[in-house]
């Protein structure tokens, strides 16, 4: 079968993988898009273990409020370039919003979940995934989940290196919330 454009840009869609990978992934499986997708598979799970090793210090930290949970988590990538990439940006809100409502202890146990978008994934897969499109060794460094009875506040600051949750036992109201923020900045200032 010929490889057209066409299929070339379907794949990519698909797979969020380079052009060129997938155009040579369709020649080695004669246009079959469904082997295709699979031998892109098994060489981004290649990539990514050849990056595994490499350190990855810079990255971003995102925060969900939603009504009485919180979430927060630290997800690092090799390079701030890349951390400043809206793939890796939109990559770690939806871990944050996994987080939220996970029941994960910790990094391990959030690992081995399904993936919320696509459950036929793990969240360790479709990190994997996002090393081989992104081409930067990543890993969720941290997190911490609230659940609370009165009001949980989240606060960024510089970009998304520093991250603060605030809970506090009380009624939600606009005065609690707007002193509740300025406590997180003041967390933050101070570098606990």
């Amino acid at each position: 079968m010929a490889v057209t454009a066409q299929l070339v840009k379907e794949l990519r869609e698909m797979t969020g993988a380079g052009m060129m990978d997938c155009k040579k992934a369709l020649v080695e499986t004669d246009g079959d898009i469904d082997k295709a997708v699979e031998e892109l598979r098994e060489k981004g799970l290649a990539k990514a273990a050849k990056k595994a090793g490499r350190i990855a210090a810079e990255g971003i930290v995102k925060t969900v409020v939603e009504g009485t949970k919180a979430a927060i988590v630290e997800v690092n990538s090799e390079t701030d370039f890349v951390a400043k990439n809206e793939k890796f940006q939109t990559f770690v809100a939806n871990v944050v919003k996994q987080i939220v409502n996970s029941d994960a202890a910790d990094v391990e146990a959030l690992y081995a979940e399904p993936w919320a978008l696509d459950t036929s994934k793990t969240v360790k897969d479709e990190l994997t995934s996002q090393i081989a499109v992104i081409g930067e060794n990543m890993n969720i460094r941290r997190f911490k989940k609230i659940v609370s009875d009165g009001v949980v506040v989240s606060y960024i600051h510089a970009g998304g290196k520093i991250g603060v949750l605030v809970e506090a036992d009380a009624q939600a109201n606009e005065t609690v919330e707007a002193s509740m923020k300025t406590i997180a900045m003041q967390i933050a200032a101070m570098s606990p």
